[in-house]
C-alpha cells in the first residue's frame, strides 16, 4: 500500500485531506438562447379591409361628381337630339353641347385621378409593407448571426461548466501540530477518519487509533487497509488486554507516572500534589519489585501495603515474595501518615485491578501500518475510561522517549472521543506529539470547559460538525465567526441522508495475524475502487444516488455561520478553519470518502486549480494579442531639435 496508483499521482503526503469543497470555477451559464421566430418577424398582408375604406371614402367623394357628369351627359344627348330636331338651333346646340361636354369631360377626369390617387396610396402602402418585410428579413438575419454567436458563446459556457470539476479537496499542510475536531456524531467521525486514514496510509504512513467513543468508527478503515495489502493489528479491550503489551518496556519511573493518571481518572478534581503522591507510592512499589514488574504483581504489593485481604494468598501465587512483603511493610513510617499511605494504596489497588491481566499472554506481532485499539461497548463506562487512559498515558511516554520524526505525520495517532479524557493526559500528548513531530488528530462530542480551553490551542487546526447542544453550537460559531457564507451542496444531504452503518463493533485480529496472509499479498492499491467496494460509505452512496448524481451534481445552497445552522449540519459536514500567511482560511469540506469515486473530484484545492486557471487565461490572452511592431522598439524621435537663440528672438 505504499504505492500510489497512477490515477492518485495528485496524493500528497505533506497534506492531511480533511473533505471535499464543492465548488463551482465556472457558474451555469443557464438555458439556451432562444432562437428568433422567423414567423413572428414575415410582415403581414396587404390589408384589405384598408383597402376597402380607401375606395369607399374615393367613391364616396366622386358621387357628386358622377352625378354631375351623368347629368351633363343627359343634358348633352338632349340637346344634341333637339338639334337634330330642328327645335333649336345648330348654334346654341353647339354652344351647349361644347359645355355640357366639357363639364362632362372634365368630371371624369376627376373621377380617374381620384382613382389614380386611390391606387396610388395602395401602391405607398404596399412599397411601405415591402420596405418593413425587407427591413424585418435584415434585422432577423442580424438576430440570427446575433443569436448564432450567442450560441456559440454559450455552449463554450456550457461545455466548460459540464466538464469542470465541482470537489476539491480540502486538506491542511502538514506543518500544523494537530487536528481538533469538536462536535459532530459517530456516521460523521466514520467518514472522516476513513478518509483522513486512508491517505495517510496509503500515501506510505502509519496510523494509530485510539477508539474511545465505543461505535466502532474505524471499521471501513481497517477495511480498507485490509483490502490494500496490509492486515491491520485491532486490540478489543478489554477482551484484549492480556495480549496488548503497551507500556512493557518503560522504566519503573514512567510505569509509575502512568499508573498514577490511570487512577486520576476517577478523581477530576485532583491536583498536581496528589497525583505526585500517588507516584511517589507506586515508584517505591515498584523499586521493591525490580524491573519488568506487572500490573498484577503492582496490585499485590498494593494489597499488601493497604493490609487488604490475606498477603499469604498472593505468595501462594507467586506474586509477590516474603522478601519484597517485608520490605512493602517498612517502606512508610507509622502513625497518622501510615493511615494516609493505607488509604492511597487501597485506591491504587481498586483502580488498577482493571488492567491485571495487562501483557499477560503478549505474543511477537507482525508489523503493521494500522493499529487500531478499541473499547469493548459491552465493558463498563468507567472500566473503558480507565483503560483509555491507560493506553493514552503509555502511548505518551513511548512518544516522548522516540526520536522526532524526519518526516511530520508520518505516524499520525487519532483518538475519537478525547473529551472522554482528563486535561492533563490530553496536554502531555499533544506535547509529546509535538516534540516527536507526529500528527495528533482530537475529536470531542461535546466542547466541555475542559475542550474549550485547548480546542486550537498551539498550531492547530480546528473543524466543526454537527453541534447539537445550543451552547456548543453558539461557542463554535463565535470561533468561526458568523459573517463567513458556505455553500452547502445539495449531494452533501443527499448522501448523508443515507448514512453509514455501524452495525456490530470491532474483530480482534491479534489472535490471528498469520491468517490471510496470500490475500495481503495480493492485496489492490487503487484508493478509489477501494474505497467504493470495500467501505460502507461507497456502497451507500452509489445506493443513495440511484444514478442521479448529475440531477443534483450542481445544486446548492448558502448559509451563515450560525447556532442553528450548525445544529442542522448534514452528517458528513466538516467547517474547516486554519491559519494561513494570506490569513485564516474558512471552508466548508464533506468528508464523505465516497467522494474521491466521483467522476469531477480532484485532489487538488480549489484556490490552488483556480489561480491556475487565472494564469493560463492570462497566458493566452497574450498569446492571442497581435503583436505590435513598435511595442518594444524605441521610439523615432527623429534629429535633435536646434538649439533656440533667444537673444536672436529679441
Amino acid at each position: 500500500m505504499a504505492d500510489v496508483h497512477p490515477e492518485h499521482a495528485q496524493l500528497q503526503a505533506d497534506r492531511i485531506y480533511l473533505g471535499w469543497q464543492y465548488a463551482l470555477l465556472h457558474p451555469d451559464p443557464g438555458p439556451a438562447p432562444k432562437r428568433p421566430s422567423p414567423i413572428e418577424n414575415v410582415a403581414e398582408p396587404l390589408d384589405t379591409e384598408w383597402v376597402r375604406r380607401e375606395r369607399l371614402n374615393e367613391d364616396l367623394l366622386n358621387r357628386p361628381v358622377k352625378i354631375v357628369r351623368v347629368f351633363m351627359t343627359a343634358l348633352a344627348a338632349l340637346i344634341l337630339g333637339l338639334g337634330l330636331t330642328q327645335m333649336l338651333s345648330w348654334s346654341f346646340a353647339a354652344v351647349g353641347l361644347i359645355a355640357t361636354g366639357g363639364i362632362a369631360v372634365f368630371c371624369s377626369y376627376a373621377v380617374h385621378q381620384g382613382d389614380r390617387a386611390v391606387r396610388h396610396r395602395i401602391r405607398e402602402h404596399e412599397a411601405i409593407g415591402d420596405r418593413q418585410r425587407e427591413e424585418r428579413d435584415r434585422e432577423l438575419f442580424r438576430a440570427q448571426e446575433e443569436h448564432a454567436a450567442r450560441y456559440r458563446e454559450w455552449a463554450e459556457k456550457k461545455e466548460r461548466h459540464d466538464r469542470q470539476l465541482t470537489w476539491y479537496a480540502v486538506a491542511v499542510p502538514d506543518e500544523i501540530d494537530r487536528i481538533d475536531v469538536a462536535g459532530g456524531t459517530l456516521p460523521g467521525w466514520s467518514a472522516l477518519i476513513t478518509l483522513l486514514g486512508a491517505t495517510r496510509l496509503y500515501s506510505g504512513g502509519h496510523l494509530t487509533v485510539l477508539d474511545l467513543s465505543e461505535g466502532a468508527i474505524a471499521k471501513d478503515l481497517i477495511e480498507l487497509a485490509r483490502r490494500g495489502g496490509d492486515e491491520p493489528l485491532v486490540w478489543v479491550l478489554p477482551v484484549d488486554l492480556p495480549r496488548l503489551d503497551l507500556g512493557a518496556t518503560l522504566a519503573p519511573e514512567a510505569f509509575a507516572d502512568v499508573l498514577a493518571h490511570v487512577v486520576s481518572v476517577s478523581e477530576e478534581h485532583r491536583t498536581t500534589r496528589d497525583l505526585s503522591f500517588d507516584n511517589a507510592i507506586l515508584e517505591r512499589v515498584l523499586e521493591v519489585l525490580g524491573e519488568n514488574a506487572t500490573i498484577n504483581q503492582v496490585t499485590a504489593a498494593l494489597r499488601a501495603l493497604a493490609q487488604v485481604g490475606d498477603p499469604r494468598d498472593d505468595l501462594r501465587f507467586g506474586l509477590i515474595t516474603a522478601t519484597q512483603l517485608e520490605r512493602i511493610g517498612t517502606l512508610f513510617g507509622r502513625g497518622v501518615s501510615d493511615r494516609v499511605v493505607i488509604e492511597r494504596a487501597w485506591a491504587l489497588e481498586s483502580q488498577l485491578r482493571k488492567l491485571e491481566t495487562l501483557g499477560s499472554e503478549a505474543v511477537r506481532l507482525p508489523p503493521a501500518r494500522l493499529r487500531v485499539v478499541s473499547m469493548d461497548r459491552q465493558a463498563g463506562v468507567f472500566g473503558n475510561r480507565v483503560l483509555g487512559t491507560y493506553v493514552t498515558t503509555a502511548l505518551t511516554h513511548i512518544l516522548r522517549q522516540s526520536p522526532a520524526s524526519e518526516r511530520p505525520w508520518y505516524h499520525t495517532i487519532i483518538v475519537a472521543g478525547a473529551d472522554k479524557l482528563r486535561g492533563d493526559v490530553l496536554d502531555r500528548l499533544m506535547d509529546a506529539c509535538e516534540t516527536s513531530r507526529t500528527g495528533l488528530v482530537l475529536t470531542y462530542r461535546s466542547l466541555t470547559p475542559t475542550v474549550r480551553e485547548r480546542l486550537g490551542r498551539g498550531h492547530a487546526a480546528v473543524t466543526f460538525m454537527r453541534l447539537g447542544n445550543a451552547e456548543d453550537a453558539r461557542v463554535a460559531s463565535e470561533h468561526v465567526g458568523t459573517e463567513h457564507r458556505l455553500e452547502l451542496a445539495q449531494l452533501t444531504e443527499t448522501i448523508s441522508a443515507a448514512g453509514a452503518g455501524l452495525d456490530g463493533g470491532y474483530v480482534s485480529t491479534v489472535g490471528q495475524t498469520e491468517e490471510g496472509e496470500d490475500e495481503r499479498e495480493a492485496g489492490r492499491k487503487d484508493l478509489k475502487e477501494d474505497i467504493t467496494e470495500s467501505t460502507e460509505w461507497g456502497r451507500r452512496a452509489t445506493k443513495a444516488m440511484g444514478g442521479e448524481t448529475e440531477r443534483v451534481l450542481h445544486r446548492s445552497r448558502e448559509f451563515l455561520v450560525e447556532p442553528h445552522q450548525l445544529q442542522q449540519l448534514p452528517t458528513t459536514s466538516v467547517i474547516v478553519t486554519d491559519a494561513t500567511a494570506q490569513g485564516r482560511r474558512v471552508r466548508l469540506a464533506d468528508a464523505n470518502p465516497a467522494i474521491l469515486t466521483f467522476p469531477k473530484t480532484t485532489l487538488g484545492e480549489f484556490d490552488e486549480i483556480k489561480e491556475a486557471a487565472l494564469e493560463r487565461v492570462e497566458e493566452e490572452e497574450t498569446e492571442t494579442r497581435e503583436p505590435n511592431p513598435f511595442e518594444d522598439a524605441p521610439p523615432n524621435l527623429g534629429p535633435p531639435p536646434a538649439r533656440l537663440d533667444w537673444r536672436k528672438r529679441q
